[in-house]
């Protein structure tokens, strides 16, 4: 790998997989699945979300699920979505739980449409959230929703994510993630994004949640990987998307195909095969 640092870690995004399913998934079958992902090797598991269950009713249910993880034999933590101080507070009592994850979009009508705040008073939550995570000994990861632009005519260009995550860091975070929302990046734009901010932002850990159709996701990933970032968020059979966003969901990066790549370029090598192929076999039943 010519010296180049070799560990990647792969967030695992069932709850992104799930939010927008429009069959609700049974408390149990979300259960046994990410019971099985917790067996795979991922370095987090992104497996619910404490937001209104009116506005993500297959989320309704998370609390159930935390209660029946199996975590004694696994090195994989746990994410939580929450969308404002609420949400923190409440997941902040789960001593399962090692993130927090916060949509945190620079486009102002997508953080009005997904979080219901402005992006000023969102900035405000982070300070609480992040008070909430040192008291309960969490970390917050903060999503930059619309990192690569947006269809709502808002302001963008790459100086406004700097800004933002600039302030951010002001904050105390410690953990950004590049959120190509809708999918509408293009791979130039993917790797020009992610250098800037890696070269602005060295101290903290960059890395990118993207959702792309079969295109052009393999040109997406490397983008990013060829200018250091070493965190990549994916779900299996690359179902999901925000439902806040779009009507029609673009899809996950597919876990499986990013393993593939990554394990021919030598990483991913504590990835259990058996594990992933059975979950493989459990996503398929799920969604399909």
């Amino acid at each position: 790998m010519d010296g180049k640092e070799t560990h990647i870690k792969l967030i695992e995004c069932p709850r992104d997989a799930m939010q927008g399913w429009k069959n609700f998934i049974p408390t149990q079958k979300k259960i046994e699945y990410i019971n099985q992902l917790l067996k795979v090797g991922f370095d987090t598991i992104d497996f619910g979300s404490f937001v209104s269950a009116k506005a993500i009713p297959q989320m309704a249910d998370t609390k159930e699920v935390i209660s029946h993880l199996s975590m004694s034999y696994t090195k994989t933590k746990l994410l939580a979505i929450i969308a404002n101080v609420r949400g923190a507070e409440e997941a902040a009592q789960y001593d399962l739980i090692n993130y927090l994850g916060f949509p945190f979009s620079i486009s102002p009508t997508f953080q009005m449409r997904n979080t219901n705040s402005t992006i000023e008073q969102s900035l405000q939550n982070v300070n609480e959230i992040k008070n909430i995570c040192d008291k309960n000994k969490k970390e917050p990861v903060i999503y930059i929703s619309m990192a690569f632009g947006n269809p709502y005519k808002d302001d963008y260009n790459e100086n406004i994510v700097l800004e933002w995550i600039d302030k951010l860091i002001g904050e105390g975070i410690q953990i950004i993630s590049l959120a190509d929302t809708v999918g509408i990046a293009e791979p130039l734009q993917v790797a020009s994004v992610t250098k800037k901010v890696i070269a602005a932002f060295p101290q903290i850990e960059t890395g990118v949640h993207l959702h792309s159709t079969n295109r052009n996701w393999q040109q997406k990933i490397h983008a990013a990987l060829e200018q250091g970032c070493r965190r990549f968020d994916g779900a299996l059979k690359g179902i999901g998307g925000c439902p806040m966003a779009d009507d029609k969901l673009v899809g996950n990066m597919d876990s499986e195909l990013m393993i593939q790549y990554f394990k021919e370029l030598g990483y991913c090598k504590d990835i259990d095969a058996d594990a992933l192929k059975e979950s493989i076999k459990l996503a398929g039943e799920i969604f399909g």
